[in-house]
């Protein structure tokens, strides 16, 4: 039964992710994400239904559009499969449940932001600042902040709005020093998983994208695929540790907190 969930949100997540494909098209260029219509961008053709099935399409065409021969960006069939892996990790993970719905608004807003700035090194206010309304709306539904609040009850947002002053907080201070080398859409990010993830759990979040984001710079510019005056986007590694915190950071905590009372326990 579980398998058979996972399936079918796999296939949400085909669609889902075809829909992210055009957001990242647009919304950086300004454009609306309602119409007009799916078109090439290089000829301006108008697609058809069967030029816009996720990944079948793409393989079917063999990346190339069927009106005008241009190439169509590998990153749609990626971002597809990527979405699908993901909705159907999450459904595994929740199971049908509101927790589900909530983390699949997240992994979307997440993803969005993911590819708009590894490929243009933006992360937009129009994304963000809503995400972060929604966010909080979305906090007084989250379950799971009891366990680090007990005391709290209802009132759950209150470690959601912790979360986010603490991920706000913690990297504006890098900002600030940074002069530049840090962008304000990383700090206004740091906020949105905080308000997603709440405390303590942005901690894990943080941590797993700094560390992720390291080992990768060290790897770049080891292999001398980027120069040490090169920029690399932050923001995908910070979304990475905010999706790795949302689905195993409690787990990670839960480790945490038991290698600490293993270390402090007497021999």
């Amino acid at each position: 039964m579980v398998a058979l969930i996972s399936v079918g949100f796999a296939l949400l997540g085909l669609s889902v992710g075809s829909f992210l494909n055009l957001c990242s098209d647009r919304l950086p260029r300004g454009g609306s994400i309602i119409s007009p219509g799916s078109r090439c961008d290089n000829c301006d053709q108008s697609l058809k239904a069967i030029d816009l099935v996720p990944v079948f399409s793409y393989l079917w065409l063999r990346g190339c559009c069927r009106y005008c021969g241009a190439r169509i960006p590998i990153r749609l069939p990626i971002l597809e499969l990527a979405t699908a892996a993901i909705f159907a990790l999450l459904a595994w993970h929740y199971g049908l449940s509101l927790e589900l719905a909530i983390a699949l608004i997240y992994a979307s807003l997440f993803l969005l932001i993911f590819v708009i700035d590894l490929e243009q090194g933006l992360i937009l206010n129009v994304v963000v600042l809503p995400a972060m309304a929604l966010a909080l709306v979305l906090s007084f539904f989250w379950p799971g902040f009891e366990e680090f609040w007990p005391e709290v009850g209802p009132g759950l947002v209150v470690s959601s709005l912790l979360g986010a002053a603490i991920g706000f907080g913690l990297m504006l201070l890098p900002y600030l020093i940074s002069r530049g080398g840090m962008g304000a859409g990383d700090v206004k990010l740091a906020g949105l998983i905080g308000l997603v993830n709440g405390f303590p759990l942005v901690l894990v979040a943080l941590l797993v994208g700094i560390i992720a984001g390291g080992l990768v710079a060290a790897i770049l510019l080891l292999s001398r695929l980027v120069r040490r005056k090169d920029s690399i986007p932050f923001g995908p590694f910070l979304v990475m540790g905010a999706m790795v915190s949302l689905i195993w950071g409690e787990n990670i905590m839960d480790w945490y907190q038991s290698s600490l009372t293993a270390l402090a326990s007497p021999l």
